[in-house]
């Protein structure tokens, strides 16, 4: 640390014969303000985070045709991730649970709570043997973008534009407006449905429901 010290003090030509108590001091001094520094970048990035939310108001709860039910097996899909590659469902068969969370659209505030929340329960889902699909019908470079404000997710992260919203539809959640529904649909290791919320999408569905349901799958 004294070596770093006398090399930032050079830098700035300032004499490098200090007692060492005085470079320890200042030394502390130099962290305590690059954490302040540090702190008020992130509060901006929070902030700037927090401005680009679209605040949509009240809409109707449902508007969909209804979804599948539990007991019947999933329908296979495949969409881009926004990470590049190509995400299945069934490549999940035989190794994992999957939960695939459709949310309506990128940048809106329930959106923007639900995923960071799921994103902080990973270990509810590796508890479960699970993995969480996320799915909405915005496009790959905006739902990048969106992620990227949130400092990123554990989980896939799925476009289901082109054909728009095809996926949502085959679940039977795509909603008029375009956008899906607020769902989740939980399906087991056999490619079977246990477990459907079809929520109003104003609201986030709670995190203990999910948890419940996939204890569920351990019997």
């Amino acid at each position: 640390m004294k070596g770093c010290l006398k090399s930032l003090l050079k830098e700035v030509n300032m004499p490098v014969r200090f007692p060492t108590g005085v470079l320890l001091i200042f030394g502390c001094a130099v962290l305590v303000l690059m954490g302040l520094v540090v702190c008020e970048a992130a509060e901006k990035g929070s902030d700037n985070f927090e401005n680009k939310i679209y605040q949509v108001g009240k809409i109707k709860p449902k508007d969909s045709a209804g979804g599948l039910k539990a007991g019947v097996k999933a329908p296979d899909f495949t969409l881009p991730s926004i990470t590049g590659e190509k995400v299945s469902l069934r490549q999940y068969a035989g190794k994992k649970n999957v939960v695939i969370s459709f949310v309506p659209a990128s940048y809106t505030p329930v959106c923007s709570a639900q995923w960071p929340h799921y994103d902080q329960a990973k270990q509810l889902f590796d508890e479960n043997d699970a993995v969480l699909l996320g799915i909405t019908v915005d496009n790959v470079p905006a739902l990048h973008a969106w992620i990227t404000d949130m400092d990123g997710v554990w989980f896939p992260v799925l476009s289901d534009f082109w054909p728009h919203g095809a996926v949502a539809k085959k679940y039977g959640v795509l909603r008029s407006s375009g956008t899906s529904e607020r769902a989740i649909f939980i399906v087991d290791k056999r490619g079977v449905i246990r477990y459907v919320d079809v929520h109003d999408i104003n609201e986030s569905p709670g995190i203990e429901k999910l948890a419940e349901e996939l204890e569920k799958l351990k019997k």
